[in-house]
């Protein structure tokens, strides 16, 4: 059976509400069945990304589908046969929080942080990772891979570990130890890449064209994106079918800024929502890229293309990339959305990592904390209205980087370090005394 038909075709027991898809920088259009073959436009090669349409109309009374589990929940909107077999919903419906601290800490009406520390392997890669693994399973792929700084290793290596399905990892030697045993773990077949991200996404295109492995790599593949909207989805529903003033994630590559903005484009097509929300992309002043285009002008497709690649270096390895690979969808979403790219320095995104973590519980790693020291900065530059509500999506967990995380909490006034004692209880209150804890005249003092 074809991986997709068209959507006049589909009944309930048929195929995808996907209509076609359409090259982001010439705007061809292409039918269904293209992407069975194809993921970009012949005329502009692999920097063709495709974009993927639907029957909004046919899709509206399925969605969400509520008797379904987890990511499955919005099939209707997800490019996947609807008579393909589901694998487990592995990942879940993440929590979105209220942040009342962070409110009152930047004066506007409302800080949610979406948790996508809360996936199974810790990160918001999971979720286009989940779909592709399942999308390598209806086509019959022998391997699935993907070129990653290390969570979307770990996602895919973990969705295919329970799906059963061979995957093979290009991550770049600089990659952390922990992100690189994670995978590992998971019983992927790793190859650390003796280069940059760059050259280790190079690598991996070049297997999958020679092999015929399936190509997981966002920013090539266009159902990754639709995979990663489904965060848009979650938010907006748990809202009541409502979306917040502004979106705040970090971003690299700038492909999870492109899939929000796919996701809450979508609602609107759809009808469920209003409004698409400001998307502000969280860039670290080592690795720019995206906010040197914005300063420069370079708003259209080709503009942003010819942008020759920067020397990326960041302790936020999540969001280091020389040459965004989704470069021209990230900076469409940023203009139709009217948000702005927003650049932090490395102490900025490091300090917001405690800073998270005290105000409302969720430990992140530094790209995920990105947001928090984004919106810091937004505020500082009256981008924020006292009125509004704001989202913070929080793509990995601290436990991913520790590193990174031990140089957080190094930084001068970040956090306050451990404190010594001898095991006796006058030690004791003397160590409560320099932690503000007690006065000298503790009860320990007569013990």
């Amino acid at each position: 059976m074809p991986l997709f038909q068209a959507a006049a075709s589909f009944s309930p027991s048929g195929d995808s509400f996907v209509s076609g898809a359409r090259c982001v920088i010439c705007g061809r259009r292409f039918d269904p069945a293209y992407l069975n073959n194809a993921c970009v436009c012949p005329d502009h090669g692999d920097e063709g990304i495709l974009d993927i349409e639907y029957d909004y109309e046919a899709a509206s009374a399925r969605f969400p589908a509520s008797e379904q589990p987890g990511l499955w929940r919005y099939r209707a909107l997800l490019p996947l046969p609807w008579t393909a077999p589901l694998p487990p919903p592995l990942t879940g419906l993440t929590p979105l929080y209220d942040a009342p601290a962070l409110a009152r800490a930047v004066n506007c009406a409302r800080v949610l942080i979406k948790d996508d520390t809360r996936q199974p392997t810790g990160s918001f890669k999971d979720r286009a990772s989940c779909l592709a693994v399942a999308l390598a399973r209806v086509q019959g792929a022998p391997v699935v891979a993907t070129a990653s700084t290390g969570n979307a290793a770990a996602a895919l290596a973990g969705m295919a570990a329970a799906m059963h399905q061979t995957c093979v990892i290009f991550v770049p030697v600089s990659a952390p130890a922990a992100k690189v045993a994670q995978p590992l773990a998971y019983g992927a077949h790793v190859i650390l890449v003796r280069g940059t991200y760059d050259q280790a996404f190079a690598l991996c295109m070049e297997a999958c064209r020679r092999k015929g492995w399936y190509n997981r790599n966002t920013a090539y593949n266009p159902c990754m994106a639709e995979g990663k909207k489904s965060a848009a989805f979650e938010i907006a529903e748990d809202m009541g079918w409502q979306t917040p003033d502004a979106v705040f994630v970090g971003t690299g590559d700038g492909c999870i800024l492109a899939g929000l903005h796919k996701g809450f484009s979508d609602l609107l097509r759809l009808g469920r929502t209003a409004r698409i929300p400001r998307l502000y992309g969280v860039q670290a002043e080592g690795s720019d890229f995206l906010c040197q285009a914005w300063e420069e002008g370079r708003r259209t497709a080709h503009a942003v293309l010819a942008k020759a690649p920067i020397a990326a270096r960041t302790a936020a390895d999540s969001i280091c990339a020389g040459l965004p690979r989704d470069r021209i969808k990230a900076m469409r979403a940023v203009c139709e959305s009217r948000g702005r790219f927003v650049r932090v320095s490395d102490t900025e995104i490091l300090s917001a990592v405690p800073a998270l973590a005290r105000a409302c519980g969720v430990f992140a790693e530094p790209a995920g904390a990105a947001p928090l020291a984004g919106l810091a900065r937004a505020a500082r530059q009256g981008l924020i209205a006292p009125g509004d509500t704001v989202c913070l999506v929080v793509t990995g967990s601290g436990l991913k980087d520790p590193g990174a995380v031990t140089a957080a909490l190094s930084l001068p006034e970040t956090v306050e370090g451990p404190v010594s004692v001898d095991p006796d209880p006058a030690a004791l209150d003397d160590a409560l005394f320099r932690l503000g804890l007690e006065t000298k005249h503790s009860p320990f003092s007569s013990l």
